[in-house]
Order: C-alpha cells, then sequence, then structure tokens
C-alpha cells in the first residue's frame, strides 16, 4: 500500500508544481504586454498561496515516503489537499486573469 500512497502523494504535488508554473508562465507574459501591470498584481496576490500549496505537498510527500500508515494517511491528505486545491485554482485563474 506504502508506494500508492506515494504516487497519490505525488501527483497531488505534481498538481502544485503546475499551479506554480502556470502563474509563474503568465507572470511572465504579463511582463511582456501593454497594460499588464493589472494582471501582475493579481498574480503577485496567488503566488504566496501556490508556494504554500506546493511546500504543504511536498511535505506530504515526504511524510508519506518517510513513515509507516499513520504518516501514509496524514502525508496524502497534506499532499493531495494541496493537489487538489491547486487544480482548483488553476481553473480561477484561467477565468480571472
Amino acid at each position: 500500500m506504502g508506494i500508492i500512497f506515494t504516487l497519490i502523494a505525488l501527483v497531488g504535488l505534481l498538481a502544485a508544481l503546475g499551479y506554480t508554473g502556470f502563474l509563474w508562465q503568465f507572470d511572465k507574459v504579463a511582463q511582456k504586454r501593454a497594460g499588464g501591470e493589472v494582471v501582475r498584481q493579481r498574480i503577485k496576490k496567488r503566488m504566496p498561496l501556490a508556494f504554500g500549496s506546493t511546500a504543504a505537498a511536498a511535505l506530504g510527500l515526504i511524510i508519506t515516503a518517510a513513515s509507516g500508515t499513520g504518516g501514509d494517511i496524514l502525508g496524502i491528505i497534506l499532499a493531495g489537499g494541496a493537489g487538489v486545491w491547486s487544480a482548483t485554482q488553476i481553473g480561477q485563474a484561467n477565468k480571472q486573469l
């Protein structure tokens, strides 16, 4: 069961990294466009949350990989929750930005 828990935590981490990368790319495009300052301000408000979700997912993966069943469950909750939240935020950011 440990490998399944680790894979779930890894998917959560990848989703969180995807959200962070999405915002980073959006910021680079907004830098080059005229009038992109408003978008950049919105991205800067979202970026700390993106980094926080990535850190939570990474911590969840570490906990899952380094401990027993209780740690696996905690790691899945942490990494999976961060991944689901990040996936939801990608859709919201795409609509708002």
